[in-house]
């Protein structure tokens, strides 16, 4: 079972939900320390207090606010938990929106709500299956750690789930790193469209989502444990010179991607660049055409 890293309620309106948060996710990245090259020696940081010049354990360290350079304002874990603020012990539901209105850029790490207690199972359910229905999620706001934030709760396989959230203001505004104007046109926009559709899955349980780098580093960890060379780097695929056309780009991208998928190149092709068409020059009218010539004829003499 993971750890509890926080315990509380939800707050729905007169309904409180008594909860357990627990991480939704799990890291299996490989870790590494940090050693003496020289003799595989552990390179540890120490902590020292400036004052007393010596080495203090993790039982005399707590947290401050520097006020001034001379003056440090001692803040406690008991009373960063005792907040006078309704969020430091409750998750306060404030609104339902649809999913599709929050900015997934603002959407970050997820933990599981479990039910605390019997007496949570009904309300837990109730609001549970209220979400399932509606098809909407719920703002919310908490504090943890020092900081109250917005939180958006869904339902993920009958659980609910809590996803912290970022403030507007954290959001930085992208306008200023936007390409200068250009113009595409309806088959590249169409090439695009086409290349998404040869790319699309109906969902992500497949081999290829997997994180190859965690097991290429077990692999050479593997080697070096039993006195063996490190696997050889496979060779690069041989690309192609650079593509400058966009529409030869596209094409080619749809054709790699049906091909490693096992399906038929030749279904659904791209739409064809389209060519102007040459302009043939309009024929004069017959009696202008014979004026011309009229007037090209030199006068009789007399």
């Amino acid at each position: 079972m993971p750890r509890t890293v926080w315990s509380g309620a939800i707050s729905f309106g007169l309904v409180t939900v008594p909860i357990n948060v627990q991480s939704a996710t799990e890291d299996h990245s490989v870790r590494f320390h940090q050693y003496h090259l020289e003799d595989m020696g552990r390179v540890r940081v120490r902590k020292y207090c400036e004052v007393e010049d010596r080495e203090v354990t993790s039982d005399e360290i707590g947290k401050g606010y520097q006020l001034t350079k001379e003056q440090v304002i001692p803040i406690s874990d008991e009373e960063l938990r005792d907040l006078p603020l309704p969020t430091a012990k409750a998750i306060e539901i404030a609104a339902f929106v649809p999913l599709e209105s929050v900015d997934p850029i603002r959407i970050g790490e997820g933990y599981y709500l479990q039910p605390s207690g019997q007496v949570a199972a009904k309300p837990y359910k109730l609001l549970a299956m209220a979400l399932a229905r509606s098809s909407k999620v719920a703002v919310a706001k908490y504090a943890w750690s020092g900081r109250e934030r917005l939180g958006l709760l869904r339902v993920r396989d009958h659980v609910i789930v809590l996803h912290a959230m970022r403030w507007p203001d954290e959001i930085r505004d992208p306008t200023e790193l936007l390409p200068e104007p250009v113009e595409l046109s309806d088959d590249e926009v169409e090439g695009a469209l086409a290349l998404m559709d040869s790319m699309t899955r109906e969902d992500l349980e497949d081999p290829e989502f997997r994180d190859t780098y965690t097991e290429a580093l077990e692999q050479i960890i593997e080697a070096k444990r039993e006195g063996q060379e490190p696997p050889a780097v496979p060779e690069p695929e041989q690309k192609p010179g650079q593509i400058v056309d966009l529409m030869a780009a596209l094409n080619e991208s749809v054709q790699k991607a049906r091909a490693g998928r096992g399906e038929d190149a030749d279904v659904h092709e791209m739409p064809k660049k389209k060519t102007a068409a040459k302009k043939t020059p309009k024929k004069q009218p017959a009696k202008k055409a014979a004026a011309k010539k009229e007037s090209g004829r030199r006068p009789r003499s007399a």
